[in-house]
């Protein structure tokens, strides 16, 4: 297994536990809160692990240059939107971006696009992490679709993003749930079953979160299907000069040597 997919298979595995934990850890407010900032602690260094097998690998100069574009273009979008009723067209790069250059260029394009745009938008705090987390998810799902092309792929990312928003959705009322407090038929019970747990936690997605995530969905789809052909056009391009520059380099290389 190559160093870069053992960095993802780390990641995905602190990130799993990271949002799922209320649902199946009891314990008191003191643990919880250690955890919690036992886990933000923690984030970056997985992070570091992930980008530095990733540059390794696979990941050169140029496409490099390409991702810091990728990135300033999805942090000027976020601007745009800034999260209100769940116009977020920042997906819209990162999930294209993600589908057309691969996993590894997609984990640090969901998560570094998230990082980058929550400096400019003022959106640090204790949710950051979970958001780059959450984005890399959703990247790593674009990247790994399988092949089509055409109006077919189009349709494909279409409804990914679909999924994709709603997903993103459940991951950021997981990791907000236990922290709202109170004693309500919505709130995390520490301590609790599974069952009730979960029944809590579909109430409060179904009733806080949904207003936000089914526009997001809506927009997300429409934003693809409207402007994805051109931009995935554009995007496979740079990728295939890319990829040629690389194999004559190496050509080049191999004959002088």
């Amino acid at each position: 297994m190559k160093r870069s997919d053992l960095a993802l298979l780390l990641v995905g595995v602190i990130g799993a536990g990271a949002f799922t934990w209320p649902l199946f850890i009891a314990s008191s407010s003191q643990v919880q809160n250690s955890g919690h900032w036992l886990f933000l602690v923690l984030l970056p260094l997985v992070l570091a692990v992930g980008i530095s097998a990733i540059t390794h690998d696979r990941i050169d100069v140029r496409a490099v240059a390409l991702l810091g574009v990728l990135i300033a273009f999805a942090t000027a979008l976020r601007t745009v939107g800034a999260g209100q009723a769940g116009i977020e067209p920042i997906w819209l790069p990162i999930i294209l971006g993600a589908r057309v250059f691969g996993r590894e260029f997609a984990f640090l394009l969901g998560t570094l696009s998230l990082f980058a745009s929550a400096l400019i938008t003022g959106g640090v705090g204790p949710w950051l992490p979970y958001q780059m987390l959450a984005a890399a998810a959703v990247a790593l799902g674009a990247a790994s679709l399988p092949r089509c092309g055409g109006r077919v792929e189009i349709f494909v990312l279409a409804g990914y993003a679909i999924v994709a928003s709603l997903a993103y959705g459940v991951l950021m009322d997981l990791q907000f749930w236990p922290w709202l407090g109170g004693d309500t038929s919505i709130a995390y019970v520490a301590g609790g079953s599974l069952a009730e747990n979960a029944r809590h936690f579909l109430v409060f997605h179904a009733t806080t979160g949904l207003a936000w995530d089914i526009p997001r969905a809506i927009f997300t789809a429409f934003l693809i299907l409207t402007l994805g052909t051109p931009i995935m056009r554009a995007l496979k391009r740079v990728n295939r000069r890319a990829a040629f520059i690389s194999s004559e380099r190496d050509f080049q290389r191999a004959e002088i040597l």
